[in-house]
């Protein structure tokens, strides 16, 4: 059975006419009488009386009445639910991000929040260890993660967002000395990072760079999160080093961020999802980022 027949059905019950159904649903009245007859069919009972004068429904046409119209109440609603999804009032969209994926992010959700107020966003930090095993989930609709983070697996559908240089994060009045980075002898410095399994792309990068400058530091303090390293930098515990808009965005007064010349030190980032992602919510959302500029011109689909 289909919606359709139980359409008519309905519509049978309520007027006690064919002809009337007919008008109501657009189909012929033999349409109407062809469809009634496959319901009893399938359920297996006579669902109307019918004389020349007279249509009545049968003891089983009056049970069942009540559940047909139950169902086509409910897929009216499911129908009217997801175009409103389709147009942006209401839903709700689950996105997970790293440690140091703040930037891109913020830029993405201001464009999608000023276009789809009504859509619920639900942001979730994950640890470096966590994106990793919950990419390959149903759990979220996006990730917000290092390139080199991604699983191989052909589920996932990403593309590129940026690239972020990594710069050197020393207190205010931190004082250059030596000659290396412009003044700044790294192996007499203790380093508070962002801890491996809270960032292992950054953490890996940061030990390209030490052996970059052929030292190993004496002393690394590795911290769950960004605020932690500011905080310790800005008490002189240490430096450390973090990409370049993380800094930005969490600028302070006491600490001041130094760039690393001479050598290419960055992260490449991307926005992943699972391909064939079901949820309304999520289509907006890619499709704001790819009308926005956020990434190339190459449209992507879920």
């Amino acid at each position: 059975m289909d919606n359709i027949q139980l359409k008519c059905f309905i519509s049978v019950a309520r007027t006690l006419s064919f002809s009337e159904a007919a008008r109501r649903n657009y189909v012929s009245q033999s349409t109407v009488s062809r469809y009634i007859r496959d319901l009893e069919k399938e359920f297996g009972v006579k669902l109307f009386e019918r004389t020349r004068r007279e249509v009545s429904l049968t003891n089983e046409g009056k049970l069942i009445l009540p559940y047909a119209q139950e169902v086509i109440d409910t897929l009216n609603k499911a129908t009217s639910v997801v175009s409103q999804l389709n147009n942006g009032r209401g839903g709700r969209l689950r996105l997970a991000y790293d440690s140091t994926s703040i930037d891109y992010p913020m830029k993405c959700l201001k464009a999608f929040s000023g276009k789809y107020p009504d859509i619920a966003v639900e942001m979730i930090k994950l640890s470096g260890s966590e994106s990793a095993s919950a990419v390959n989930s149903a759990e979220f609709d996006f990730f917000f993660m290092p390139r080199d983070m991604l699983p191989d697996n052909d589920n996932i559908e990403s593309v590129v967002t940026h690239k972020d240089a990594l710069n050197l994060l020393v207190p205010k009045g931190f004082k250059k000395s030596g000659k290396s980075l412009d003044g700044i002898n790294l192996k007499n410095q203790k380093f508070v990072l962002l801890s491996e399994a809270e960032s292992p792309i950054l953490y890996m990068e940061i030990m390209d760079i030490f052996r970059t400058f052929h030292f190993s530091p004496d002393s690394i303090v590795g911290y769950d999160s960004v605020s932690s390293v500011f905080m310790a930098v800005a008490a002189g515990m240490g430096v450390s080093v973090l990409p370049k808009s993380v800094i930005e965005n969490c600028a302070r007064p006491d600490v001041k961020a130094l760039d690393f010349n001479g050598i290419e030190a960055d992260l490449t980032y991307v926005l992943a999802w699972r391909k064939n992602n079901s949820n309304p919510a999520a289509h907006l959302f890619l499709n704001t980022v790819n009308r926005g500029g956020f990434v190339d011109d190459e449209e992507y689909v879920l």
